[in-house]
């Protein structure tokens, strides 16, 4: 046997080995490290806040009815200007008030026998009012009974004539929602850690929901309740 060249060969043989047992070691300590790495928590924060609508939209609806379609026209357009001269009396600004074409119904024309109606046409008008100054629209509405001592009927109930109140700020609240969403949902995470005996890390990812505004409940349309949800992953460690 050539001893020159086994010696080489056997040493070259051990260096293998020791490497590839080297090689292993590392990989498996790098493979632990990432399966700690994927622990993780996903959690979610929730943000709500209450605040009041800044855009009021206010129909004000009335009916009148005739046997005369010229008289109708006269009674409605006087009706509409009192409603006007009304508003304009509450501090509510005319050019936040719009007049629509009056939707006038010719019943004999519908008539399809049976009793005849007292009055042949009848008239619906509407009023609209498109403002920012909800508080002050609101104590108009108060007041509107009044007119209906001068006679002017005032029509409620339909889809229609629902008054409307919008919030058009959300855009300056949102950062401030995001942050406590955010900070909500990490609260909600550590207490998941020290529960576990872990360690809060990182964030994998996260996601904001999206935001909804609502009326705060049915007897308060002009305050409204936005809402947001963020959900967050944390990595978790030992």
């Amino acid at each position: 046997m050539n001893t020159r060249n086994t010696v080489p060969a056997l040493l070259l043989g051990v260096g293998v080995l020791l490497g590839f047992a080297a090689l292993g070691f590392l990989f498996g300590n790098a493979v632990e490290k990432f399966k700690s790495y994927e622990r993780t928590v996903t959690v979610k924060g929730l943000a709500e806040r209450e605040v009041p609508a800044d855009i009021v939209i206010w129909p004000i609806q009335f009916t009148a009815a005739s046997n005369d379609l010229p008289s109708l026209y006269q009674n409605i357009a006087a009706s509409s200007a009192r409603i006007e001269r009304f508003l304009n009396d509450q501090g509510i600004d005319p050019d936040e008030v719009t007049v629509s074409l009056p939707a006038i119904t010719d019943k004999l024309a519908q008539q399809y026998g049976g009793q005849r109606a007292e009055f042949r046409y009848s008239a619906l008008q509407t009023v609209t009012v498109y403002s920012d100054q909800v508080d002050k629209v609101r104590e108009a509405m108060q007041k509107l009974a009044d007119l209906g001592k001068e006679g002017i009927a005032f029509s409620q109930g339909n889809y229609q004539g629902q008054i409307e109140y919008i919030y058009t700020g959300l855009n300056d609240i949102k950062p401030e929602m995001v942050e406590q969403a955010t900070l909500e949902a990490r609260l909600v995470a550590q207490k998941f850690a020290e529960d576990s005996d872990s360690v809060l890390g990182k964030i994998k990812r996260a996601s904001q929901g999206q935001f909804s505004i609502r009326d705060r409940d049915k007897n308060n349309p002009h305050i409204k309740k936005v809402r947001v949800v963020s959900t967050v992953e944390y990595y978790l460690s030992d």
